[in-house]
């Protein structure tokens, strides 16, 4: 990159050497701060060579006001005058000469030109503009100016602060709204984000209005964290952006001396959670004195709503009635539960002195058993109760293994949290399920923990897990069948959806697969199905659609017509009868289709005359329609093809079943033309996504998965997904003389995970020979 001889000069200053320890980034940004301002005061006294400078200064806010500057930070400044001593020609000619030569050094600017009484003006209209003068500072020229205009502004503030609340909190909400939580993103905006940077500032200017305390402890650990990865992607990328994207993950991780990202990215997660929380108290101190002002007629008397047990709800935040409860170890979960269930949360000292109270004993008494689950059971305000938890350490003391999930991030593109923040979204969404189940205290413990598994260096979370599991339920007290369930549905709580959108429904075989992993019995099936919903639901809109659950609906439909006598009968998968209308013209050489919406997905009936290859057209066809296939099952009753197509429709409102008729009537008599479109499509160069896995996905693998089917051959095809895939694969199976009896299709990430079910020209597994044959066949069209 080239840089300007000023932009060198600052990113000499934070060279990598200035990263080798803890305390190296105040120095680094004091020592910035210094440079630059030593060099706007040299340009100042050029501009000024010759001229009056009193009532005329030169100031700074932003980050270089605060002493915080980054390498490439912009510069924030303000010229100040008195407005009697210069002309407006005068001064504005000034300005000039001070602009442009820090735009000549490619320092980006952002400047004003204003009297005390304009700051005035502009900072009781604007909140954004009254928060960024209260960071005023002198640079240069008349001091006495400078400091008259800051102090103007913060006594302005300080009166108007409380009746500009509202106002505050609105511009946060659309604020964090525009740039998400930094604590929840896998490319945070260290700056902008919910607990991010700018929230410092929120923090200080309610502090200069005597509504909050100065930062301190924890949150100025965290700033100078943040900080420190600021610089730290100026240093990178060679550009004053703030957000961490994912291809700096890795350099910035190293210059700050982490083993990988994902321990960065924890760190940051820590950060923007410590932030956020400490604002959410200050906001909720502020709001508290505002109705208290309001309010007041006389001396007031805080009002305490009772909750039972010595403790109240006071000012919107549950409080304690008295020190002496603190010897109950039991009291910080009862203190959870009524506040997650009354919708408030748990005042900060109150959360100070319950992480004072004695560690539950082993096992736990009944009764913490009962708040638990009370706690858990409480719905959408579990969420910020258990963040406060967590921020006091409470969490930890009940469930050491926590600590090696927190703030854990998750690269899997269909997870939107952290490891622990999605356990906790996953037992709101299982509260919603407990109706459902007969043990629903053991569904919100296994949500809780079932990706307890997911620390540093696991292969498979599942198994890892499970362990640990075990091990926080027996300490709880839980008798040995229970203790086994859970560990049961934390090892197993990825199986359903798997087999569910992986295999194939009437197999018996795929029945089976699941009721082995429930345990056998109709209960703990109830359970495994209510936790891979919540799962599935907790992770976001990408992991629980509208196809998935009508695949796990079936699946369980199944499953219990096994288990359960008085269950209804699955519908029956053998092809059916087609009406004579419907069969004479098949057999005359057309293709009937009918379309069915299922949510945002569709079901396609395809009849036509069966023949070898019609798998293949007819997944080509609906590429060019704009389809993406999920599940495809081929029946034949009498030499027609009774086939189910379930797809989803991203390009197209209604997918048009006469067309996909006529498309693949006409690749019958041996006419490609309706597929043009596609191999133009595949052909196309695709160029990679910004946020896209910059890693090799390696080498495309076929495996076949033994006992899947005992009608079948089952064969699993992972490989990087590409335009008319699918219908490439079907091409091949045509050329091996095999048949596709059903295919189960996914893609996450740009990497498909489909499953086919496969047999010979007999309707048999293939022969150990063909097996060899079509696995090398499919690798090489994967690759191709």
């Amino acid at each position: 990159m080239t840089t300007t001889e000023e932009q060198a000069a600052r990113l000499a200053i934070a060279d990598v050497r200035s990263f080798d320890d803890t305390t190296a980034g105040p120095r680094r940004r004091a020592a910035l701060a210094n440079h630059t301002r030593a060099w706007l005061a040299g340009l100042w006294r050029g501009a000024t060579a010759g001229m009056r400078t009193d009532g005329v200064a030169l100031a700074a806010v932003g980050s270089l006001g605060r002493d915080d500057p980054g390498p490439l930070s912009d510069v924030d400044l303000v010229l100040l005058h008195s407005g009697r001593v210069l002309s407006e020609s005068a001064i504005n000619a000034l300005a000039d000469r001070i602009w442009y030569p820090i735009w000549d050094a490619g320092v980006k600017l952002d400047h004003s030109v204003r009297t005390v009484a304009q700051c005035r003006s502009v900072a009781q209209a604007d909140l954004t503009a009254t928060i960024g003068l209260l960071d005023l500072s002198w640079v240069a020229g008349d001091r006495e100016l400078v400091t008259a205009a800051r102090a103007t502004v913060a006594h302005d503030w300080r009166g108007a602060a409380r009746r500009r609340l509202p106002e505050m909190l609105e511009s946060l909400a659309a604020r964090h709204t525009r740039h998400g939580d930094l604590a929840q993103s896998l490319e945070p905006e260290i700056k902008e984000a919910k607990g991010g940077l700018r929230d410092l500032t929120i923090l200080a200017a309610l502090a200069e209005a005597w509504l909050a305390q100065r930062p301190r402890g924890e949150v100025v650990t965290a700033t100078g964290l943040l900080l420190d990865v600021r610089d730290a992607i100026h240093v990178v990328t060679g550009r004053g952006r703030d957000r961490l994207l994912r291809q700096d993950h890795d350099a910035v991780a190293a210059l700050l001396g982490h083993d990988d990202a994902d321990d960065l990215l924890t760190e940051i997660s820590d950060a923007g959670r410590v932030i956020a929380h400490s604002l959410d108290a200050a906001m909720r101190r502020a709001s508290q004195a505002q109705r208290a002002r309001l309010l007041r007629v006389g001396p007031r008397r805080p009002q305490m709503t009772p909750l039972g047990y010595g403790l109240f709800v006071s000012d919107g935040e549950l409080v304690l009635g008295h020190d002496r409860l603190l010897t109950d170890p039991v009291l910080p979960l009862r203190a959870a539960a009524l506040a997650a269930t009354h919708g408030v949360p748990i005042a900060p000292a109150t959360l100070t002195n319950l992480a004072k109270v004695s560690p539950l004993p082993v096992p736990w008494p009944d009764e913490a058993r009962e708040q638990l689950g009370n706690l858990l059971a409480s719905g959408p305000g579990l969420v910020p109760v258990w963040e406060g938890l967590d921020q006091a350490g409470i969490i930890g003391s009940w469930f050491p293994e926590w600590s090696a999930v927190r703030s854990r991030p998750q690269r899997s593109p269909v997870h939107r949290h952290t490891v622990d923040r999605h356990l906790v979204e996953t037992v709101v969404h299982a509260g919603g399920m407990v109706r459902e189940v007969s043990r629903p205290d053991l569904l919100l413990i296994a949500a809780l923990l079932h990706d307890i598994g997911k620390v540093k260096g696991a292969r498979d979370h599942s198994l890892e897990g499970a362990p640990l599991a075990r091990a926080i339920v027996e300490r709880m007290g839980h008798p040995e069948a229970d203790v086994a369930l859970v560990e049961r549905l934390v090892r197993e709580h990825l199986t359903l959806v798997e087999l569910a959108t992986r295999r194939d429904h009437a197999d018996p075989g795929t029945v089976e697969a699941a009721i082995s992993a429930s345990g056998g019995t109709l209960a703990g099936f109830d359970l495994l199905r209510a936790l891979t919903e919540a799962d599935a639901a907790a992770a976001g809109p990408a992991a629980w659609t509208d196809w998935r659950s009508s695949l796990v609906a079936q699946l369980t439909t199944a499953v219990r017509a096994r288990l359960d006598p008085d269950a209804p009968e699955p519908d029956d998968p053998a092809p059916r009868a087609q009406p004579a209308d419907v069969e004479r013209a098949v057999r005359a050489g057309r293709v009937h289709v009918e379309a069915r919406s299922s949510g945002s997905a569709w079901r396609l009936d395809i009849i036509s005359t069966d023949r070898l290859g019609l798998f293949a057209d007819t997944a080509g066809v609906l590429a060019v329609e704009g389809l993406i296939v999920r599940t495809a099952i081929v029946r034949t009753l009498d030499g027609l093809a009774v086939n189910e197509w379930h797809v989803e429709s991203p390009r197209v409102e209604n997918p048009d079943p006469a067309r996909i008729g006529r498309l693949i009537e006409r690749l019958a008599t041996g006419d490609l033309s309706p597929l043009v479109a596609l191999e133009k499509r595949r052909n196309r160069p695709t160029r990679p996504s910004a946020t896209a896995d910059t890693a090799s996905p390696g080498q495309a693998r076929a495996m076949i998965v033994p006992g899947a089917s005992p009608d079948a051959t089952v064969l699993e095809v992972r490989a990087q997904d590409r335009p008319a895939l699918l219908h490439d694969l079907g091409r091949t199976f045509t050329r091996a003389g095999i048949s596709v009896r059903s295919a189960h299709v996914a893609t996450y990430a740009g990497q498909t995970l489909d499953t086919f079910y496969l047999t010979d020209v007999a309707d048999r597994p293939l022969a150990p020979a063909q097996v060899a044959q079509v696995v090398g066949l499919v690798i090489d069209t994967c690759e191709s």
